[in-house]
């Protein structure tokens, strides 16, 4: 028994405190991870004063638009459509103070590619007659996260259930002013480029200094099922970060003209079942949802954003020996909602509804080391 609550004491860390909101998509949550304390069946043979390191890699690749819950399916088929392609490692060291309080840091490395035609020449057959696609992209660290962690009841008594909060914090040490070179046509047919900012789907950070809180928990159903829940929200009370998205442009949207510093959140609920024949392995079932609000919690909520969330199915794998843990999932997008933005709401007709590109999977691998 006292094995079992081990592998699922140590699944809960692997499965909570790595929660990455990384949007499957234009709508942008940036790559974050929190690292666990823990993460391996040895988890209480270690001591106080250990570390952990762990490693996060997280794709998609996000082509289909949706406004509102609604699928353009017609941007697909005509071949106008914006597709995103996004590889991000998510580095993390964790320190455990004592069983229950930990502290982490977390720093993800990104690549990212976009391609599309109306950024360039141009959707419309007149002004793209080839109809061609060119590609942008951004290569770099994103924003680092310093977080901490505390369990509720001591895990070394084996409880049947638990609670843990966090309280993170935030920096902007990801570019969010990025640029590449975008095509243009003269009026004589004549290719040429400018540089200026990607877009905002695409940069490395997002220019403010946020604050995020975390709700880990987990209930032993039976000797090997376990469900597991848990919440994140991340408060960025800066309005705009001053990056121009159109620097050419004759006039600036006071409203829409530079990039929105957006909160963030993802919540996740599921059941985990250990398998008894390869000890430490564990499968998992449950439900995921991830997404930027319209309106922040605090602060202003001007500037360009493509607010919205997605509701995925999310199955996956975890393995632990010794003090190497292994965890992979893979959601599956269910439902899909490019919700209507602060600037959208503001058109007194209420016809105004962006929209955005969504992927149908996200793919997540996590390594942690015990040292």
């Amino acid at each position: 028994m006292k094995s079992i609550y081990t592998i699922v004491l140590a699944f809960a860390y692997i499965v909570f405190f790595n929660v990455t909101a990384s949007a499957q998509g234009c709508v942008a949550v940036r790559h974050m991870s929190c690292a666990a304390p823990a993460g391996s069946a040895d988890y209480f043979k270690q001591r106080n004063g250990h570390w952990q390191v762990s490693a996060g890699y997280r794709f998609f690749r996000s082509y289909k638009h949706f406004v509102g819950d609604e699928e353009q399916k017609q941007r697909v088929e005509q071949g106008t459509n914006v597709v995103n392609v996004s590889h991000a490692l998510d580095l993390g060291l964790t320190y455990l103070v004592n069983q229950r309080l930990s502290f982490s840091v977390n720093l993800p490395v990104q690549y990212n590619d976009r391609s599309s035609l109306y950024e360039h020449y141009g959707n419309a057959i007149a002004q793209n007659p080839q109809q061609k696609r060119f590609h942008t992209g951004s290569q770099g660290i994103g924003d680092l996260r310093i977080s901490g962690s505390y369990w509720l009841v001591n895990p070394a008594k084996l409880p049947k259930a638990n609670l843990a909060a966090g309280l993170g914090v935030k920096l902007p040490t990801g570019n969010y002013a990025a640029t590449d070179n975008f095509h243009k046509l003269t009026k004589e047919g004549v290719d040429y480029t400018i540089n200026q900012p990607v877009d905002q789907s695409i940069q490395l950070g997002d220019g403010g200094v946020g604050v995020s809180v975390e709700l880990q928990g987990y209930a032993s159903i039976t000797k090997t099922l376990t469900a597991y829940a848990n919440g994140f929200y991340l408060f960025n009370p800066r309005e705009t970060n001053g990056v121009v998205r159109n620097p050419t442009a004759t006039t600036i949207d006071l409203v829409t003209g530079t990039f929105s510093v957006a909160d963030q959140f993802a919540a996740r609920v599921g059941l985990s079942q250990s398998i008894k024949a390869i000890p430490g392995l564990a499968v998992m079932l449950g439900g995921r949802v991830e997404g930027v609000p319209a309106i922040d919690a605090f602060g202003g909520s001007s500037g360009f954003r493509r607010p919205g969330y997605i509701v995925s199915v999310e199955p996956g794998l975890s393995y632990m020996r010794h003090k190497t843990s292994i965890a992979a999932t893979v959601p599956v997008a269910v439902y899909r909602n490019r919700i209507k933005s602060y600037a959208d709401r503001l058109d007194p007709l209420g016809l105004k509804h962006g929209d955005a590109a969504f992927a149908d999977y996200l793919v997540s691998i996590n390594v942690s080391r015990w040292f």
